[in-house]
């Protein structure tokens, strides 16, 4: 695996998303290394910090293989960083991968913490408003990660997958836990031992605490 472009976006106007009228999603291939921060790229914009960005969704990855089941989809060409991502990968499947899975470019280490869920922002992004659904049907969310190591990227670095050694789950598997309304304690407990970024863990500690009674 490489990196194919290392991708950050602009303050733009979006219609039809949310109601600051703004967004950070049409991200662009940078021509030169870019900082990774543990907040981050540098200069790559943030509009929604509520649901996006942090130290746990530092970096939202996606892969060729992803793209390319899209492009054969919609039945166009998808330039990187048409989903929002910060760094498109080359060789990756995003579904295939577990939280806690770290990915080893030149200098920045990065761990898996949660999948994507799309929002009306991307389905603004992508010009239609069922692409919620569809994104969902298609099982294919990208990942955010947390930074265990800062530096910069650029495209062109190889990329080394270092699986879990932890407890964990699956990336598809808190993909589609997100949908299902039936949550139990073994299911719960199960996420809150794997290193899910916060957001995620706080709404699970949420459940289990309603689950429990308490």
């Amino acid at each position: 695996m490489h990196i194919l472009s290392v991708n950050i976006g602009q303050r733009t106007p979006i219609a039809n998303a949310k109601a600051s009228g703004i967004t950070g999603i049409y991200k662009n291939p940078a021509n030169r290394p870019v900082m990774v921060t543990s907040l981050g790229l540098a200069g790559d914009f943030i509009a929604d910090t509520k649901h996006h960005g942090g130290v746990d969704q530092a970096v939202y990855v996606y892969g060729t293989d992803d793209y390319d089941w899209w492009a054969a989809e919609l039945g166009r060409p998808l330039a990187p960083g048409t989903f929002g991502e910060n760094l498109t990968i080359a060789g990756l499947a995003s579904g295939e991968l577990a939280v806690g899975d770290r990915l080893h470019l030149a200098e920045v280490v990065l761990e898996v913490t949660m999948p994507r869920i799309p929002c009306a922002t991307l389905a603004a992004r992508m010009g239609d408003p069922k692409f919620v659904k569809r994104f969902r049907a298609a099982e294919r969310p990208g990942v955010y990660c947390r930074v265990i190591r800062p530096g910069p990227a650029a495209a062109g670095e190889a990329v080394r997958l270092e699986p879990s050694a932890g407890r964990t789950i699956t990336v598809l598997e808190m993909f589609r836990d997100h949908y299902d309304s039936e949550w139990d304690e073994t299911k719960l407990r199960r996420r809150l031992a794997a290193p899910i970024a916060i957001r995620a863990r706080e709404d699970a500690e949420e459940r289990l605490a309603r689950l429990m009674g308490s």
